[in-house]
């Protein structure tokens, strides 16, 4: 029911410790929010690399029995959301492939937007694709390479894609871990019981007990082995574009993400959103759970009381089946409750971390509005977002995104809130170390620091069914045509 981006991928690897596949299984169970779709495994013993995953939730992948069956001091993991590519068990990762440079496994958190025309090329050749995700281009590529040595031939490898990666790669008697010259994606390293350990997020050196030691850096690869920690700097340098989205919505606010505290930012950015766009009103209530962190700081600056007056199930699976017959918001209500005695004859301000369709907003506003709200005030604390990402999130394509096609008035009455307000540019980035300079704000300017296909742009940004729900399908507009079939890309 989240009318939200979706999150990306998680990646974690392990050198050195004899339960490295149960770590690895622990490290995923902290980035499960990354990714639900499926989880995988892979582990060396030094010999052998053994692997598994299945869809769905970590602890639906593994158990006792198939963690048993990966013995080895050496391990990787993968959750996964796919950005393209199917949702099918051949897509789930680790990908592990034996070839002239020996067994090898890989993990892929980002978006290679050249994988198409690589992909293409290598079809041409003969080469025999497998998966429809892009991290099979790099697998082939690797596996083709005529560098001598695993690593060289990695290099090799990235060398020839172009976008946004951090992966986690195995050998059988080594891990690397690699981030893109721009680093869109994290990628944290850290200490564990003599061990070295890689995550996307610090919160999977939590779960385990891990110290962290610092972020790989943009442009890095560091190869782990039992001999210790090797940095190599193979690539061009290039302006940095970190995903300021991470910091939004996607990492998990007790993590630290780009060297910065998430659940700062995110209570910073608060701030900034109360000193903005200030308003009159009684309670300010967060829409859980992303919301949070923004109330908080709104509720501090604005001296308005912040209380929970929406209640999240927190038991919901992935599924549920639904009723025959229609129940009033039900798709919002599955999952949020209202509290009628905190918004019941108040002035309530809603704060959020973002509106994609905004069908969702929508309906947790009447429904704040159906608790007694005598007003209901939005905030939102990033700008509108008018563009597709094409670096690692799945967004949907420009003409589904509200704030690309609406004014802020239209977007308000659909919404049917007393007012609305976004959070500045300026003000998002001025909440950043780095600010504008460090990070990748395409999502919200329309600005892409890496070229893509300009096919593929144009695909993505045409119109794809539109909700009955949307603003757009409630007055007639001229729709672009829609095509077939989607491009291979992940």
């Amino acid at each position: 029911m989240l009318d939200k981006f979706r999150d990306e991928c998680g990646v974690f690897g392990i050198v050195g410790h004899a339960e490295a596949a149960n770590l690895a299984y622990l490290g995923l169970y902290a980035l499960q929010h990354r990714g639900q779709e499926s989880a995988g495994i892979a582990a060396s013993d030094g010999s052998v690399v053994r692997h598994r995953k299945a869809m769905g939730y970590v602890n639906e992948a593994f158990d006792a029995e198939a963690l048993a069956t990966l013995p080895g001091h050496l391990a990787i993991g993968h959750v996964r959301y796919s950005t393209a590519g199917e949702s099918r068990l051949a897509n789930a990762q680790p990908i592990v492939v034996d070839s002239v440079h020996g067994e090898f496994a890989i993990c892929h958190n980002g978006n290679l937007v050249n994988a198409s025309d690589v992909r293409d090329a290598l079809v041409r050749e003969g080469a025999i694709f497998q998966t429809s995700s892009d991290t099979e281009v790099v697998v082939h590529l690797f596996a083709r390479s005529r560098e001598e040595s695993t690593e060289k031939a990695v290099i090799d490898a990235l060398s020839q894609v172009r976008g946004a990666f951090s992966f986690v790669m195995m050998s059988r008697d080594r891990v690397f871990g690699v981030r893109d010259p721009h680093g869109f994606r994290p990628l944290v390293l850290g200490r564990f019981d003599g061990a070295w350990v890689l995550g996307s997020e610090t919160c999977a050196l939590d779960l385990i007990g891990a110290t962290y030691e610092r972020d790989v850096e943009p442009g890095e690869l560091v190869v782990l082995s039992a001999a210790g920690i090797k940095s190599i700097k193979p690539f061009l340098p290039a302006a940095q574009a970190q995903c300021i989205f991470e910091h939004v919505y996607f990492a998990r606010p007790d993590s630290y993400v780009f060297g910065e505290s998430v659940n700062e930012v995110r209570t910073g950015l608060g701030r900034r959103l109360a000193r903005e766009r200030p308003v009159e009103a009684d309670v300010v209530v967060p829409v859980p759970d992303s919301g949070v962190c923004a109330a908080v700081g709104f509720a501090e600056a604005s001296g308005i009381p912040m209380r929970f007056g929406l209640i999240r199930n927190h038991y919901v699976g992935r599924t549920f089946i639904e009723p025959r017959q229609s129940i009033r918001h039900f798709g919002v209500r599955v999952k949020l409750n209202p509290v009628r005695s905190i918004i019941e004859g108040q002035r309530v301000v809603l704060v959020d971390d973002s509106i994609v369709r905004g069908t969702t907003s929508r309906k947790i506003v009447r429904m704040v509005r159906s608790a007694g709200a005598r007003e209901v005030h939005m905030r939102i604390s990033c700008p509108p977002t008018i563009s597709p990402c094409f670096y690692g999130v799945d967004t949907p394509r420009r003409s589904e995104l509200i704030a690309a096609t609406h004014s802020l008035e239209e977007i308000r009455k659909y919404l049917d809130a007393d007012s609305l307000a976004y959070l500045s540019l300026e003000g998002l980035t001025a909440g950043v170390k780095g600010g504008a300079s460090k990070y990748c704000t395409s999502c919200y300017t329309g600005t892409y620091p890496v070229v893509f296909p300009r096919d593929e742009a144009a695909y993505l940004q045409l119109a794809l069914k539109l909700s009955p729900e949307s603003p757009a399908a409630e007055r007639p507009e001229p729709l672009v045509p829609v095509f077939d079939k989607d491009p291979v890309t992940s």
